[in-house]
Order: C-alpha cells, then structure tokens, then sequence
C-alpha cells in the first residue's frame, strides 16, 4: 500500500513538470508536500483524472471541465449521424444493385453480404491501430475521413450520366460498364473501410470519457452505452424509412447524396467536442503480445512447465508490466504455452528477464488463453450473422413480390426494416426495466442473466425468426400457385405488412444476441485487449455475411444443374425461397445446441 502513495505522488509530481516544466529545488516544498497537496484533491473528487487519461496535447486533464456528459452529445451526435449514412446505403443496396445495375437476385445477395462482411471484419484494423499507434480519437479521424470520400464516390457513380448504366428497354437491360463497375465499387469499399475502421473505436473513445477511478463516474457510464445505442438505432431508424423512401421515389443520386452529407455532419459534430475530449494513449499491439507467447512457448518447447505455478515468470508487483491490465491468475487449461513463462537456468544465471520474446510473464500467457477459450463462443455467433444479413438481402426481395400498397401509399420493401429497429427499441427497455428484475428473483444475479444465457436465448429466437419467414414464403407461394402467377415475374396480394414479424423477431435476437455479445467480450477480455475484443465480436457479422454469400453459392450451384430454376431464381414465383429459410432455421437450431455445449465448457477469466 505505502509503495502504491508512492508511485501515486511520483506521477503527480511528474504531471506538475510536464505542465509548468517545474524542477523541485533543495526546499521544504518537495515530494512530500505539493504533490500530496495534488494527490488528496485528487482523490477527493478534486483536480485530475485517475485513470491516466490526457487532453489534446497529451497533458494530464482536469474533471471540471473534461469528459463526462459534456463530451457526450458530440460523439452521440457523430455516431447517430455515422450509423443513418451506413444504412442508408445498406439497407436498401440490394434494391439498387437490381434495378440500376441490372443484377440477377443472388448476385445482388451476395454482393451485399459480401461487402457487408467486409465491413466487420476491418474493424481488426482500427482496433490494432488506435491500440498500438495512433489512440481511438486519430483512428476515427483518418477513418472518417475516408468515409466521406467513399459516400462521395458513391453518388457520383448514381449521378453522373456516365457513370451509370443504361435504363433497361422493356425487358432488355444492358449491362455495366468496366469503368462502371470500377466507380460503384471503389465507393462502396472505401465505405466498407472507413466504417470498419472506426467501429471498434467510437464506443469505446466514449467510454473513455468516464473516469474509471471514480465510482459515481463508473455509474454514469453503464448509462453511457444504453444512451449510444438507442441513437445508434435513431439513425437506423430514418435511414430505414425516410431514407429508402426518398431512394425509391426521387431518385437515387439523392438518395445517396443525403447520408455522405450526413457522415460530413457527423466528422464536424466529432471534431467539435476535441477541447472537452479525454484521451487514452495507445498502450501497445495486442497482436505482438500474443506472437511473443507463440514465439517464447515454441522456444521453450522442450521444457518442463513446473508443478507448482508460483514458479512460472511474473512480476513482483501489484501492477502488471502491461499498461492498462490488471494482472490475470494463472489456469491450468492451454499448459503448452505456459512454457513461455518458465524460467531458463540462463536466464536465472544471467538475472536478465526483459527479452518478451523468450519469456513472457504469466499475465501474458493468460491473455492469449483468454482468447482461445472465447473462439468457441465467437464462432457460435457466426450464424446468428448470416440469419441477420438476410434482412437487407432476401427479406428484402421477398417483400418486393408481395403487395406493398397501403391504401394509396407504396411502401418501398427494405422499410420493412424499420420494425427491426422498432423492435430493438422496445426490447431494450423491456429487458432492462422487466426481464432483467424478473430474472434476479431466480437467479439471484445482479443483471439477472449472464451473458451466455443471454446470447443463449438469442439464438433460440433467431431460430424462430427464420421459420417464420419460411411460413410466411410457403403462404406467398401458394397464393402466386393458386392463381396462375407462377411464371409471372409480378407481385402476389398478399400484404407486405405480413413481414412484421419476422423483423420484430430478428430485432428482439438483436437485443439478446449482439448485445449479450458486447457484454460478454468486454468483461471477459483482458483489460488491455479489450479494443481487440471488440473487433472479433464485430468479426461474428463478417463471418456470418461471408457464411450467407457461401451458402446461397452452394444452394444455386445445386438446385439449377438440369436447367432447373433452382431455389432462388430471379423470379421468385418460380423458385422455393421458402426452402432456403428453412435450411437456416435448421442451421440456427443446431448452433444454438452447439453453442450451449461450449457456454456449459466456457471458464470465465480471473483477474489477480
């Protein structure tokens, strides 16, 4: 404990010098008079932040006027307006990709899934960069910026003459262009690159503002993330509605024009807060971490990993030698890379531990653990993804065959969506303020659920949503069946509004799935891999994007050989779609089976 003052009032002392570049003379007033003076207010809710965080210039940050709620509206008001311009591209992408550019049903699906897939999976990027080199705040910055150039590129390929393909000439529609082609994809990707890049970073450059030494401001950011994600749904929610509306009915050049300007409104909200923003310094690449565990393990191949653990290498302190973690007790699972903490008899001779790359400490070796005991959790996640990607892909193209028409009003079918964002939005208080104190009675836990059984119940929904949209295309078929519109490319009268349900349900999996994910990697990551964390939970929606394109590949490679129409022909009267949703109900029940045998297996982490 005394040693803890010590180094206490030695940072202190250190943060004075950097600011007033004060030296302390040979005096009275030294290390044990205004440091402590600094020390005492700080903990008494006085001058500085604990938690190490700094201001713009890298200078040690006052409370009073840094961080907290103040800070908040701007990266609220950048995330809002981040999310309405990526839905407003996605959400109704495979429209345009059917009708403008002349894309068969399938190309278009998996051309979205793709791109969407690649959109999760960049965030690995971001987090390496903004947790090794350049911090969250410059990582969303570089990445935003490549954002705006992407939307821009984007409307100009749906703008510009030249850049678009021909209108179709009754049932002939020519296709795209090299250089077409060339405009529209350069803009999408670099979307996918500017989005993927800052995901990982702006939830957590929030959360950045509360400081984690101070148990009221610990309060006030539990609050942080249920208010991030209710505007995150704001933008969803006119993207899915205004927005693919104006698409639909005004074209789409400013259907795209509309979210780049709003993804410029989000860069100038973001940069607006930078005065009242708290910093956290980049505190070293995860990913070397982990090599230099491999690295040492298979080093040390041929030694004998100790009996008792004590002996293995860590630091005597209280504090590990990672900046930003606490130290993790040791497990006896994995023990093959434990061989990366045994001391060599050289390096006992020599005295000299410092080389991470033949001995690591025992904090380490537990980091890498960490993340193999979570791949089984992360990898049960994946088709929940691929069932999510179907609402802007084939539950979009299954509302375009059915009657979209509300009394004089046409609704276009990616609006459907917005009873997904509706849902999440009546979910998430009902979980919170019903479910959860329900929950408490039996399971005697504070958040009522873990966050396995959460994800756990997830997974059983989503199961639910597939079949009901396999019911709901069985209903569609039959009516196209029963009067005569089988080989007619035209919508059967059945409502739009039928879909309802399968979004509402989806939505609700959101709430339990992909919440109960961000939960479950935040708290059981290593406190500095935690950015990391975050992007291999967003890697779950790469996966399942790429898992959808790959399954709607192998599906149409089978069903068309005989030049039959296959499962999902172009048009829909003519195939059996029904048939493809039932394929991932049953997908989502055996994962849900799979994935309770590994949340029963799963060992949670213990910090030391």
């Amino acid at each position: 404990m005394i040693q803890f003052y010590v180094c206490k009032l030695e940072n202190q002392l250190a943060a004075v010098k950097e600011i007033w570049a004060w030296e302390p003379k040979e005096s009275r007033f030294t290390l044990s008079a205004f440091p402590l003076i600094l020390y005492l207010q700080d903990e008494s809710g006085g001058l500085y932040t604990g938690d190490g965080s700094v201001d713009i210039k890298g200078q040690p940050v006052l409370k009073s006027n840094t961080g907290n709620w103040r800070a908040c509206p701007f990266i609220f008001g950048f995330d809002c307006c981040e999310r309405l311009a990526y839905y407003g591209i996605a959400t109704n992408l495979v429209t345009y990709l059917t009708t403008k550019l002349h894309e068969g049903n399938v190309s278009a699906a998996r051309i979205v899934t793709t791109w969407q897939g690649t959109c999760y999976l960049i965030p690995l990027i971001g987090a390496v960069l903004a947790d090794a080199y350049w911090g969250r705040y410059w990582t969303i910055a570089a990445f935003s910026t490549i954002y705006v150039f992407g939307m821009c590129t984007l409307t100009l390929s749906a703008t510009v003459p030249a850049f678009k393909p021909a209108e179709c000439v009754e049932s002939v529609c020519p296709s795209a262009t090299t250089a077409q082609y060339a405009v529209f994809f350069s803009g999408l990707y670099l979307i996918a690159l500017g989005t993927g890049g800052i995901k990982p970073c702006v939830i957590q450059f929030g959360a950045d503002q509360f400081d984690d030494t101070d148990s009221k401001a610990r309060v006030k950011k539990g609050s942080f993330f249920n208010w991030f994600y209710l505007f995150s749904n704001i933008g969803a929610l006119v993207s899915s509605s205004l927005i693919v509306w104006i698409q639909d009915n005004a074209g789409w050049g400013l259907g795209f024009g509309i979210p780049a300007l709003f993804m410029a409104i989000a860069i100038a909200s973001f940069f607006s807060g930078t005065l009242l923003y708290r910093f956290q310094k980049p505190g070293g690449s995860p990913l070397t971490r982990v090599c230099q565990v491999l690295v040492a393990s298979f080093r040390k191949s041929n030694s004998v990993v100790p009996a008792d653990s004590n002996l293995l290498f860590e630091t005597p302190d209280k504090t590990s030698v990672i900046v930003g973690s606490r130290k993790l007790e040791h497990t006896d699972e994995l023990k093959c890379f434990d061989k990366a903490a045994v001391i060599s008899d050289a390096e006992n001779e020599t005295g000299d531990f410092s080389n991470p790359w033949r001995l690591c400490t025992v904090t380490q070796v537990e980091e890498l653990k960490i993340l193999i005991r979570m791949f089984p959790i992360l990898a049960t996640g994946i088709v929940f993804s691929a069932v999510y990607a179907q609402m802007s892909t084939l539950f979009v193209e299954q509302g375009r065959m059915m009657d979209r028409t509300i009394g004089s009003f046409s609704v276009p079918a990616a609006s459907l969506s917005t009873f997904d964002v509706i849902s999440v939005i009546f979910w998430v208080p009902v979980y919170d303020r019903v479910l959860v104190p329900i929950a408490r009675k039996f399971t005697g836990k504070g958040r009522g659920f873990s966050e396995l059984q959460r994800m756990g119940v997830g997974l059983f929904i989503s199961t639910l949503c597939m079949s009901a949209a396999a019911l709901l295309e069985m209903k569609r078929l039959s009516i196209a069946k029963s009067q005569g519109l089988v080989h007619e490319d035209v919508p059967v009268p059945l409502s739009i509004l039928w879909q309802i349900p399968q979004y509402f349900l989806l939505g609700a999996g959101e709430v339990f799935t992909f919440i109960g994910q961000h939960e479950f990697f935040y708290n059981q990551s290593p406190d500095a891999m935690r950015s990391l964390c975050s992007a291999l939970s967003l890697l779950t929606n790469s996966l399942g994007n790429y898992l959808s394109s790959f399954i709607l590949t192998v599906v149409t490679s089978i069903t068309t050989k005989g030049g039959k129409a296959g499962w999902i022909p172009d048009n829909l009267n003519e195939g059996h779609l029904d048939y493809f949703f039932w394929l991932l109900a049953g997908l989502s029940f055996v994962n849900m089976v799979v994935y309770i045998f590994c949340a029963k297996m799963y060992k949670s982490k213990k910090s030391a």
